[in-house]
């Protein structure tokens, strides 16, 4: 890890991403925190131009600085797509330095945003790490969770009334059943065998018969006398 001097706003150190910039010193909107620098690479000469790493930084369409080599300290700042920096171009001059955009606390990470085409070439295929990257995760998680949890609780209650619903029915089926098994087999109809209760069998019938036959008179006896 490089060395730096005790009066500088800064020190490296270790962050989400791995190594990372972080304030020492209160730092104000607006004041310069640090250069960007390295050798300046000629697009127009091939073993330039075929120069890859991480760490370049395109001034123009000719001009790039390699920021790889390790004097340069400020090629440990991340990448943050809500940062408290910027880079403050010089093409001129050939120069970037970084920039405060907001107030900067001791403690707290520097950080700036790299630009449309470094983010989608090298984080957006692994997932940006920064801050507002991982709280829109994290809230996404959080999310999702609280739909599951939503879900099983809807299924659960489905599944509840569902038990409910079949259990009524089959009381309702139990309490009829023994209803039926309670109640008399007479159905009230006269079959011949039963007229208001009583039986038709017997002396009963006979009874019945006579009492229904028409009495004669004594008149009618005497004339078929």
């Amino acid at each position: 890890m490089p060395t730096i001097s005790s009066n500088k706003p800064y020190r490296v150190g270790r962050s989400r991403t791995g190594l990372g910039l972080f304030a020492t010193k209160p730092i104000k909107k607006g004041d310069k925190i640090i250069r960007y620098f390295g050798p300046i690479l000629d697009s127009k000469k091939k073993d330039e131009d075929e120069i890859e790493n991480k760490y370049l930084f395109e001034l123009t369409n000719r001009w790039t600085i390699d920021g790889s080599i390790r004097e340069n300290i400020a090629r440990y700042i991340n990448h943050a797509c809500r940062p408290n920096a910027e880079s403050d171009v010089r093409p001129r001059k050939r120069k970037v330095f970084i920039r405060a955009i907001k107030n900067i606390e001791p403690g707290d990470e520097i950080n700036y945003d790299y630009g449309t085409d470094y983010f989608k070439a090298y984080l957006k295929p692994i997932g940006c790490k920064c801050d507002a990257c991982e709280k829109k995760r994290k809230k996404k998680r959080a999310e999702a969770r609280a739909e599951r949890q939503r879900l099983k609780e809807k299924a659960e209650r489905k599944a509840q009334r569902q038990a409910e619903k079949l259990a009524n029915e089959r009381a309702k089926q139990r309490a009829k059943a023994r209803a039926q098994k309670a109640a008399p087999k007479s159905n009230g109809a006269l079959n011949g065998k039963h007229l208001n209760g009583h039986s038709l069998t017997g002396k009963a019938a006979k009874t019945s018969k006579k009492a229904a036959a028409p009495k004669r008179s004594g008149a009618a006896r005497t004339l078929q006398a």
